[in-house]
């Protein structure tokens, strides 16, 4: 099966071809750049780098949040776009998901994290078992100050990834000490590759009723929302 996988849920921005267990192609970037104007040229870049035309794509796979919600709703609309034109199945994976599966030879706990400002985050908890990611804390979005002193009940090891752990680094070294790992500089761009590999394996979602996973809303919704009371 020969798949792309399509990652603007966050600041990096992520393409990549794979085929069953091969990894074709793969485009990563990690700069302030309007992800709606370098999108689609980074997908027809690598596609044609690697030679392969959109007729040969039997899937394609997005990173479907949390995350940014322009940045998530311009790498949705780009994939279920391409899956109905294509008339090929569409596949969505959490974006924390993809991050932490950067902690494949991590023994404990893997904590990614994205920023939500106001001292908040996107967040989850993750294990490998017998070379498996297993979800062990659904993703949330919540203060980063209470899910500390959540993981800090917990007698492994965790690992922090994700570029956003600088932000709150001290934070988290001041209240879990030697518990708290922190991923290298390597580890904390989410891979679209990884992204392709987990999405190969998991259940299409409908092209048409398929929305990214915001999980808080939007604070333009939420004041809405309160003056309507």
């Amino acid at each position: 099966m020969k798949a792309i996988a399509i990652d603007t849920s966050n600041l990096t921005l992520g393409v990549a071809i794979v085929e069953d267990t091969k990894v074709v192609g793969e485009y990563v970037t990690n700069i302030k750049q309007n992800h709606s104007v370098r999108a689609m040229p980074a997908v027809e870049w690598l596609m044609q780098e690697c030679s392969i035309t959109p007729g040969e794509l039997d899937r394609v796979i997005v990173a479907g949040g949390p995350g940014s919600y322009t940045g998530l709703r311009i790498g949705v609309s780009i994939a279920k776009t391409l899956a109905w034109t294509l008339n090929i199945p569409l596949a969505s994976v959490s974006s924390l998901e993809v991050l932490a599966a950067g902690g494949c030879y991590f023994n404990g706990f893997i904590c990614p994290i994205f920023d939500a400002r106001r001292g908040q985050v996107y967040t989850g908890l993750y294990e490998y078992a017998d070379g498996d990611l297993l979800n062990r804390r659904n993703d949330q979005n919540l203060l980063l100050s209470d899910w500390l002193l959540e993981l800090k009940k917990e007698e492994k090891q965790i690992l922090f990834i994700g570029n956003d752990v600088s932000l709150h680094q001290e934070l988290i070294i001041e209240v879990l000490g030697d518990q708290a790992v922190i991923a290298s500089m390597t580890e904390h761009n989410p891979r679209p590759a990884m992204l392709g590999k987990i999405g190969l394996m998991k259940e299409p979602v409908d092209i048409h009723t398929f929305v990214p996973n915001y999980i808080r809303l939007a604070e333009a919704e939420v004041k809405w929302l309160e003056q309507q009371k």
